[in-house]
Formats: structure tokens, sequence, C-alpha cells
């Protein structure tokens, strides 16, 4: 179990909240070990190295439109990376995690595995992750995820081979219910997917809605595959909530509209980071103003056309169309590639005893902002400290971020949502 210290601090302004974790009390977790003071090896020394990492992202399943950012941002890094020439070539394997109904997880990691991938980049969902994380760690492979916030993976048993780039649901939850809050709603309806993704947030947002004075008056859970939702909505609607928070995927399509022909008004809907998607024509019913987060910084123009362009290359043809969780992604194999090159290995657990300390959790090292600079910091002796697309990072001991930002959407006429500024 974690606890934040009054140390952390988190506010919603003009639509960015952006929170710095700058302590975390950990109880029974386990974590990499790190050692910044080793001394880097001379260019004699320095092996050429090959980091095979394969990818456990949902091409189908109910986080299927995740998948292309994330693909994108995992292509996008390799090729970059590569073209560096900075001593460490990067291959990728893509798979499909699809979601705990298809399954597709149980072909795709033996198949990686099988394949002598030093780490995976995936799942996407918590739920999946949860579900061969222990096959990961019982072979000695790293797990990073770009999108996993479920607070249980703060205290796995992982020896270490597990990290992320997403914050712990701990926190999105703690910004989605003050912004309800600020939004001047004083009473709220939870729907939420009972999984570890859903259980969480549902937790994190009731916590801090009603230490607002708030009240949670009804929430109600569904089970993944679920496809009625009328015995939720008809309990929920009886308690007349201002706004309804929504903690799903896909469903999210069938549920709003299942409230709005309740009479609900399509306006004060919150979503979260699984559901805030570009809807467009896609939701039957108008959710003009509603609202969602989603954890990242604004991602520069250039880094989304270089995103857009590598996905016209690496996908099936179609735009990329959602940037959710590829800067994320995008990080995760830089990260990975810094610390192999800090380590001069490509052994798995070489690799993740040197994550902390390239995403700056040690605190010694030098910021840099692209995978070249802090490659020539690495190879002239010093040590990086990398801030990417997703933010700072700064790993902590147990692989979680303590730095993070969520954004905060809302859509519009058509559906769509844009940043708030």
């Amino acid at each position: 179990m974690s606890v934040f210290t009054s140390s952390r601090a988190v506010k919603v302004l003009g639509g960015i909240a952006v929170a710095s974790i700058s302590a975390i009390v950990l109880a029974g977790c386990t974590g990499a070990a790190t050692d910044s003071e080793s001394e880097a090896p001379s260019s004699e020394e320095r092996q050429e190295l090959t980091l095979n990492i394969g990818t456990v992202l949902p091409q189908t399943g109910a986080l299927a439109f995740l998948g292309p950012p994330e693909e994108a941002g995992v292509g996008l890094a390799a090729a970059e990376i590569n073209e560096a020439a900075k001593g460490i070539t990067i291959d990728v394997e893509y798979g499909d995690s699809g979601d705990p109904d298809n399954k597709a997880y149980e072909t795709t990691v033996p198949r990686l595995l099988g394949n002598d991938v030093q780490a995976l980049i995936g799942a996407a969902s918590s739920g999946v992750t949860k579900l061969f994380l222990d096959q990961a760690v019982g072979a000695g492979v790293i797990t990073f995820s770009p999108a996993n916030t479920s607070p249980d993976f703060t205290d796995w048993d992982d020896n270490g081979l597990y990290w992320r780039t997403a914050p712990s649901d701990l926190l999105q939850g703690e910004v989605l219910g003050n912004l309800i809050a600020e939004d001047g709603h004083q009473s709220i309806g939870i729907i939420y997917l009972n999984d570890a993704y859903g259980n969480g947030l549902e937790s994190a947002l009731t916590e801090t809605f009603e230490g607002t004075g708030g009240e949670v008056v009804a929430s109600e859970s569904y089970n993944a595959g679920d496809t009625n939702f009328s015995a939720q909505v008809s309990t929920i609607m009886a308690q007349n909530p201002d706004a309804i928070a929504v903690i799903g995927f896909e469903e999210t399509s069938t549920i709003v509209p299942s409230f709005v022909n309740s009479g609900f008004d399509g306006a004060n809907f919150y979503f979260v980071d699984g559901n805030t998607s570009q809807w467009g024509d896609t939701m039957p019913v108008s959710i003009e103003g509603s609202k969602g987060t989603q954890p990242g910084p604004v991602l520069a123009d250039d880094f989304q056309d270089r995103l857009k362009a590598q996905w016209l290359e690496q996908g099936d043809g179609a735009e990329l169309a959602d940037f959710n969780y590829a800067g994320e992604s995008y990080d995760a194999v830089v990260l990975l590639a810094l610390a192999s090159l800090a380590a001069n290995s490509n052994e798995p657990a070489d690799i993740a005893a040197s994550l902390q300390e390239v995403s700056g959790g040690s605190g010694d090292g030098e910021k840099c902002e692209s995978f070249t600079d802090c490659a020539d910091i690495i190879l002239d002796g010093g040590v990086a400290d990398y801030d990417g697309y997703s933010g700072g990072v700064a790993f902590d001991d147990a692989g979680d971020p303590t730095e993070a930002t969520i954004g905060v959407f809302q859509y519009g006429a058509d559906n769509m949502h844009s940043r708030l500024d």
C-alpha cells in the first residue's frame, strides 16, 4: 500500500493539473536497486548493444483505440534511437494485448518471451497486465507500461522489473474529484468497470470528492463484457445527482445514451483516460460541455507531426487521430535505451537497475530532453536525467513516476474534445 505525504500538491489551473510527488511512503514493495555512483565504462570497454522489445498493446478489444498512438510512440522512439547511432540498436516486435475477454495476451506474451525480448511494453489495461506480469517476472523480463494506472502495482512483488510512465490513479482520481467540485457540483453518481482500473479510480474519486464536501449519492459497478446497464442507470438516476462520472472504456458509448435517454443532461458527464476519446459520431447523443481527464502534458506540434508520419509508415494507412499515451510509450523506449547504455548491458536486470538513475529519480543527473543529448552525457561518463514527452518521470523505488501532469479536456458540439487552456 502507498500513501502520499503532505508534500504532494495537486492543482487544477487553466485545464491542466500538475503534480510533483516529492515523497511517497511505501509499504511492502520491492524496488529496483540503483547504483548512480558506478564508474562508467571507457569507450574501449563499451559494447555495441541490441535491445529487443516486444509490445503487448491493444490492437483489439475494449482499449483498441489506444493501440495506434502507443504503437506509434514505440515505433518513433525506436526509429529515432537507431538513427542517432549511439551504440544501441532497438528491435521491436509488435503484439496484441487484447483485453480480459478476448485474451490475446495469452498468445502474445509467450511468443515474445520465446523470442528472447529483454522488455515488454504494455499492457495498456491494468487488468491485462495483472494477468501476465508474474509470467514476465518469472522469465526475468522487464514489463514497462505506458498506461497502467492501478495503485496495486506499487506494491507488486516484481523483483524490480515493473515500471510505468503513467501516474497512479491516486493522482487522476484526486484531480477529477477536485475538478467536479470546482465546477460547482455537490452530488455525483459513479458508474465504473469492476476491475483493477475501475476500482482504483472509483475509490480515489470518491475519497477526493467527499473530501471537498460533496456527496457520492450512488456508485454502481458493471463487469467487462456487459452490454445492458439499465439497472445501474436506474439506481443512479433515482438519486438525482448533479453530475455522473463514467469510469470505463468503449462501452461508454452505450452507457451515456442510457443516461441521456433517461433524462440526464449530456453536458454533465465526467470521463477518465480510458474513455476520454474523440467520440465523434460513435457517441449517438450530444455530450457537449462534458469533461474528461488524461495523464500527460501538452504534446508539442512537431512531436505530433512525427507521430503521424510514423503511423502512416507502420500502421494500417489510417491517420493517427488520438495521441493518448503516445508520449508515455515513446519515453518508455527511450528510458530503456538510456538505462541499457548506462549499464553497458542489455541484460534486463542490469537495465532495470539503471532506470531510476536515467529518469532523474536518484536526483544526481544532468537534465536532458532527447535521447541523443542524454546518450552523449552517458557516453562522456556522466549521469543523464531524462525529461521526456510524458514529463519529468523521476522514478521512485517502486518504478512509479513521481512527477506527472493530468490534462483536462472538454467536449464540443461535434463530440470531439480539446484541451482546456
